[in-house]
This record gives C-alpha cells, sequence and structure tokens, in this order.
C-alpha cells in the first residue's frame, strides 16, 4: 500500500515504506496505520469525462482559453487528477507573528475533502469530509485558529490554476497588465449562488504572458462566518515564488502575501510568508480516510 507523504513519521514505526518515484521526496520510514485490503481511488473513466468536459467549457471563452493554457502550462488537468491524492506541509507564517498555521495535509483533489496533522503534535488532526468538519486534538493549543475555515484553504493556494476548472466558476478576461516587468494575461474568476461555503470570493489570476505560469493572484477573503452581514476583507495579492515539479506538475514552493494596492505591481504591505514543502501524490488512501476518526468531534457553524 503506497501511504500519502505527509502521514511520513507522524505515527508509530511500524512497517518500511518503500522509496518514492524520483519526481518525489524519497524516504524510508515507517508508519502505523490500520490494515486494510480497501483503498479508494477514482477511475480513470470518471478522470477523462470532467476532463473533456472542462476542455470543452473552457475553450469556448478567451478567458477559458487563457486558464486552459495556464493548466496545460503547470502539466495538465488530466495529470492533476490522474497523479491522486495530494499531499504537503503548508506553513503559514504572518509577518506579525500571530495566527502561524503549518500542518502537513493530504487533500482529495476530486471532491475537495482534505485532513490535516499538527506538525507539532502528531496525535492533533482536523479535516472535512465533504459534509461535516471535524477535529480532534488534545486542547485547543494544537490548532489555535478555525480549523473549519482552513481546511480547504492551502488548495486554494497551490492547487492554483487547476482550482478553477469546475462548474460554477465564472471567467472574465481582464485587460492585459504589467507585473514585475513581464507581461500578463489577467483572468478574473468569481462563483455562482451557491457555490462553496464563501461564494461572494473572487480570483484574479496574473498568468505569465510568455510562459502562461501563474505568477501572482489577487483575492479576497468573504467567509460569511467573518462577514455575517455580507461585504470582505480588503484584497490581498499572493505572488509566486520559486517553482517545483513533482509528478510532471509544476507547484510555488512558497508565497508572499501583501495587502492590494494601486501601486506599481500593486503590492503594499508585505504581510505574511507562506513556506511549501514535502509535496508528493498517492493514488490511493484507505477508505474512510477522510472520515471523523473515533474521538473526534464535528465542528458546528
Amino acid at each position: 500500500m503506497k501511504i500519502p507523504f505527509n502521514l511520513l513519521g507522524l505515527f508509530l514505526v511500524l512497517n518500511l515504506v518503500a522509496c518514492k518515484e524520483t519526481t518525489k521526496k524519497e524516504a524510508a520510514t515507517s508508519v502505523e496505520v490500520k490494515t486494510s485490503e480497501t483503498q479508494y481511488h477514482i477511475p480513470d473513466s470518471w478522470i477523462k469525462e470532467r476532463v473533456g468536459k472542462a476542455n470543452k467549457r473552457l475553450n469556448t471563452t478567451e478567458a477559458g482559453k487563457v486558464l486552459w493554457n495556464a493548466m496545460e502550462a503547470h502539466g495538465g488537468l488530466n495529470t492533476w487528477y490522474s497523479n491522486g491524492y495530494l499531499s504537503m506541509r503548508f506553513n503559514y507564517l504572518p509577518v506579525n507573528g500571530k495566527g502561524i498555521r503549518d500542518s502537513y495535509q493530504t487533500i482529495d483533489t476530486w471532491s475537495n475533502k482534505a485532513r490535516h496533522n499538527s506538525v507539532t503534535d502528531t496525535t492533533s488532526t482536523f479535516g472535512w469530509d465533504g459534509k461535516e468538519s471535524w477535529i480532534k486534538a488534545k486542547d485547543s493549543t494544537s490548532f489555535n485558529y478555525d480549523t473549519k475555515f482552513w481546511a480547504l484553504t492551502p488548495l486554494y493556494f497551490s492547487g492554483h490554476p487547476f482550482v478553477l476548472d469546475g462548474a460554477g466558476v465564472r471567467l472574465e478576461l481582464l485587460p492585459e497588465q504589467q507585473f514585475q516587468e513581464e507581461t500578463q494575461k489577467v483572468i478574473k474568476a468569481t462563483y455562482d449562488a451557491g457555490v462553496g461555503s464563501a461564494p461572494d470570493d473572487y480570483y484574479i489570476l496574473y498568468i505569465n504572458a510568455k510562459t502562461n505560469l501563474v505568477t501572482a493572484i489577487k483575492y479576497i477573503v468573504s467567509y460569511p462566518k467573518y462577514f455575517p452581514n455580507g461585504g470582505h476583507a480588503p484584497e490581498k495579492t499572493t505572488v509566486l515564488q520559486e517553482t517545483t515539479t513533482v509528478d510532471g506538475i509544476v507547484f510555488a514552493t512558497g508565497f508572499k502575501t501583501y495587502w492590494s494596492t494601486k501601486d506599481t505591481d500593486g503590492l503594499g504591505e508585505y504581510i505574511t510568508k507562506i513556506e511549501v514543502s514535502d509535496l508528493s501524490f498517492s493514488p490511493t488512501v484507505e477508505e474512510n480516510f477522510f472520515s471523523k476518526p473515533e474521538g473526534a468531534k464535528v465542528l458546528m457553524d
């Protein structure tokens, strides 16, 4: 059985794990899991159908063509889904030192489920199973932040441009702009009513006109729990840093986030550094991997 990389070293040493392909970090360690012959994976037919629908839908508009070309430059939507479950360490580091969020996580990119483990406390975990948010932690210090909101947030940094392939996403082509002395194609993504937990969010992608790689992302947070009367936080701009290729997919190894302004490049005060590491894919996970474990509690609104 192939174990998602972000579980390595998080549990008691029991069984030796084989080295992974050269595109992944090689490791030899041991993990304790509940043995099961049942593993969960998505059939190739599902992937082919979803990618085909996205290709057809996106290539009917100029904005969609820009997004499709960006996905191709980042490795292709078919590869993104065919690789399986995405694992990574995502270390969110505000410059002021408040609200640090550091976890290992595995994400079901097909149906947007997630499971996180604390980097400092291997017994503490939280996740989203597609219907419910849950948490299992020894006390409130294990995750001193809104884990329900955060369960899928890292995917909407590291998963661009692929996370915009679905139905319910509206795309608008904006005028080209200069950013960091390079010409950028610009598209804005908004959502149909009722799509996701924060349908009033938007993303503006800056896509390098020469490479078709995503350079920067402008976005807002409109999560209703934070803004029950409507509205949103001021716009931020996150700039992708160095890149790495994992199983054919191009990822940023970090982000630098600023308040957006109308100044040169639209970058105001530098507010957050994000480090992304331990990136890998696994074709399967155990059945119920994302479900609430024994002893966990469900998080209510």
